[in-house]
């Protein structure tokens, strides 16, 4: 099931549309500013974002180039008041994937966020390569050169989730909030246990590294 992300500082607009996504079958997060939504990106896996413009603390279009930097890849559908024709441009210039004005349909909108996640799904691969790895998360299937490993699935996903951003610092928290999920009750030490597991593995690639980031958390870094 797709999490949608509503960024708008009005809480009717975030209720209605919550409410109709929920209504259509999605999970919904919400945030009041663009400072919030960054924060609920970092620690939920989210599929697609809503987002106004005029917000207080960090707008829109900030929090589109933000998005944007983060995912090259992320369904963005701007939901605004703002409709002047430069307006739009300068949405889709700054990385937006689609734009609405207020006041909208309810089910325009469903349709459109709906269409967006059916465009990312095609055109989004689910097949990451770095250096002499492949890992396919259409069929979890983990290739080191000429070699079929079989990876546990929350291994899996760590390296997934690091290979996928290069370069990238995880903390320990947004690590376990994407994979284990927010719920998850255990030490955050989890982590620790699941990257020292993914080093044993790995301990013969030459091709990349992970990284411990003192005080911060982990990142994958691609040997050049």
């Amino acid at each position: 099931m797709a999490t949608i992300l509503v960024a708008d500082d009005d809480a009717n607009i975030r209720e209605l549309v919550c409410l109709f996504l929920r209504n259509d079958g999605f999970d919904t997060a919400e945030a009041a500013d663009g400072q919030e939504a960054l924060a609920v990106y970092a620690r939920t896996q989210v599929d697609l974002v809503i987002l106004d413009i005029m917000m207080p603390v960090m707008d829109g279009w900030a929090l589109c180039k933000e998005l944007r930097r983060a995912d090259p890849e992320l369904p963005l559908l701007m939901l605004t008041a703002k409709g002047e024709t430069w307006e739009k441009v300068k949405g889709f210039e700054l990385g937006t994937d689609d734009y609405l004005t207020k006041p909208f349909d309810p089910l325009e909108l469903t349709v459109r966020v709906r269409a967006l996640l059916k465009r990312s799904g095609i055109g989004k691969s689910q097949m990451i390569r770095f250096g002499g790895v492949t890992l396919d998360r259409q069929t979890y299937k983990v290739m080191n050169g000429s070699e079929a490993l079989s990876l546990p699935l929350k291994e899996f996903e760590l390296l997934y989730k690091l290979a996928g951003t290069p370069g990238q610092v995880y903390t320990r928290e947004q690590l376990i909030d994407q994979i284990w999920g927010i719920d998850y009750a255990g030490d955050d030490r989890t982590v620790d246990v699941h990257i020292k597991r993914l080093r044993e593995r790995f301990a013969g690639a030459a091709d990349f590294r992970i990284e411990t980031v003192r005080g911060l958390g982990y990142r994958l870094e691609v040997n050049e």
